[in-house]
């Protein structure tokens, strides 16, 4: 017999405030079900039952669609079901999600005019994902105690956290709910989870613009520009978060309670997250992925379940032109995908497009920072296709083989990350782009010298890095309507954006 909470019964809502308010009174007594239980099994107390607690969920249940003529009027790719019948998604975090639910049940009940329900799932809270943040409960057992806990509680359940939903490869049987969110509440909990281990700070520190590059240089000048945004009263940003949650808090801003949890981490993690932070989590994150394709598809999994409202790779290429100069930039605007790791979830036929508004932001963001116009913007940018691969040797080959499927694909740069950054925005419908910088020109004899290359770093990295920058700044001025694009949507969307 499940030793589960008291059962509390569906309620219907048609206000956002009322729904999210039971989604917070259910999340919270279910987590507190299963730390109280938790911690009488540390204590080494006998459990009544295999102990449960389950997400919430919200439903909606409509006989009709909306109007074309209305979501036309909206301007919004999201926020409606696709055609009648019910809807559901189990539900985590509402302390980290309260804003985008919120928005999420208000388009609902704008679109369709039902109510929503909310209740009590029948999906299992793994117990891991019940600690709070700086609990260590489980490092406190001896290693008998530890077998134990599989017999007492639900761990983690990889058969509910697959992407179905987003890969459009789930098929449900008739009369089964269809999905409101891309992402079921463990699957969310479980990338949450994974973003503390590979960057090294909370998710709550995460920004709604995401700058990924594969250098380091990126990551200093980015510390760089925090700190002096920390020290400028006037800043627009009001904390700079870096790794083990260190938070430096703007001047004159009185330090949070939580910022003494923050401490520097005896070694860098894999792939180490710094956050800019704005009201409303309009700043920027900014990632060191490292390199190779494996990483950045990694990362981009997990990120994607906080629903960022873009994400950007600044990095180096192999340019692949002899009429390119080192230094000179590379606007992507298509992919040649030889990195493989999206290959299943992402067939190859299915093309990746550039997205208008992304690609006018970064073009003007160079303008803007560079100062150059007309020709002499073309001159120091080039917009073509980059080509990523796996192989960080592809040039050693024999027969020159991929030179020649670069020449015929008339790809222009060529480096391991860009195209798993933009498969997975794709994927996952997060708006993408690629501002790249030629740091070696292999085919022509140009590699990187030591010495050369610290130079050139030091020379490009700043100015990259602002450009980057600047493209967010008018992408955030633009507002999420525009950027969340239909393109990236498919027959039978979510609702959820």
């Amino acid at each position: 017999m499940p030793f589960m909470p008291p059962f509390i019964a569906p309620t219907f809502h048609t206000d956002p405030e009322s729904a999210l308010e039971q989604v917070r009174a259910i999340y919270g007594q279910q987590i507190h079900h299963l730390r109280e239980a938790m911690q009488r099994f540390v204590a080494g107390e006998a459990m009544p039952g295999r102990v449960r607690g389950c997400y919430p969920y919200v439903r909606i249940h409509t006989d009709s669609v909306v109007p074309q003529a209305a979501l036309e009027n909206s301007g919004l790719s999201y926020g409606f079901v696709a055609s009648a019948g019910r809807y559901e998604t189990t539900l985590t975090r509402p302390d980290l999600y309260a804003s985008y639910y919120l928005q999420q049940f208000r388009l609902l009940l704008q679109n369709h005019g039902v109510p929503l329900e909310v209740g009590v799932s029948n999906e299992p809270m793994p117990i891991h994902f019940s600690f709070a943040e700086h609990d260590h409960i489980e490092g406190n057992l001896p290693a008998t105690r530890r077998m134990l806990m599989r017999d007492l509680f639900d761990l983690p359940d990889l058969s509910t956290m697959d992407d179905g939903i987003a890969n459009g490869t789930i098929r449900f049987e008739p009369g089964q709910p269809l999905p409101l969110a891309l992402f079921t509440a463990s699957r969310v909990d479980y990338s949450l989870h994974r973003m503390r281990h590979y960057t090294g700070s909370a998710p709550d520190w995460f920004q709604n613009f995401v700058l990924f590059t594969n250098y380091q240089f990126y990551i200093d000048e980015f510390v760089k520009l925090g700190h002096e945004e920390m020290n400028r009263p006037d800043s627009e940003y009001i904390a700079f978060v870096e790794p083990g949650n260190v938070v430096t808090r703007r001047v004159g801003l009185p330090r949070d309670p939580l910022d003494s949890y923050g401490a520097p981490p005896p070694r860098l993690p894999q792939m180490p997250a710094y956050h800019l932070i704005r009201q409303g989590h309009g700043g920027i994150t900014m990632v060191n992925i490292g390199v190779g394709p494996s990483n950045a598809k990694n990362i981009t999994d997990h990120v994607a379940v906080l629903r960022p409202h873009a994400w950007l790779m600044l990095g180096h290429c192999a340019g692949l032109r002899n009429s390119q100069q080192l230094g000179d930039y590379v606007l992507a605007h298509g992919y040649v995908r030889e990195d493989h790791v999206l290959d299943e979830e992402l067939p190859l036929w299915v093309p990746i497009p550039a997205l208008a508004e992304i690609q006018v932001a970064l073009e003007q963001a160079v303008a803007d920072v560079t100062r150059c116009q007309g020709a002499d913007l073309k001159r120091i940018m080039r917009t073509g296709t980059v080509a990523s691969t796996d192989n960080r040797n592809w040039e050693l080959l024999p027969g020159n083989e991929p030179q020649r499927r670069f020449s015929q694909s008339r790809a222009v740069a060529l480096d391991m990350e860009s195209a798993a950054i933009a498969a997975n925005g794709f994927r996952f419908r997060v708006p993408y782009g690629t501002l790249l910088c030629v740091s070696d020109k292999p085919l022509h004899g140009e590699i990187k010298l030591p010495g050369m290359a610290n130079q050139f770093y030091r020379e490009r990295v700043d100015q990259h890095l602002r450009i980057g920058m600047r493209a967010i700044e008018i992408l955030r001025s633009q507002g999420p309507q525009r950027l969340h694009s239909r393109k990236l949507r498919s027959f039978d969307e979510v609702a959820f954006q």
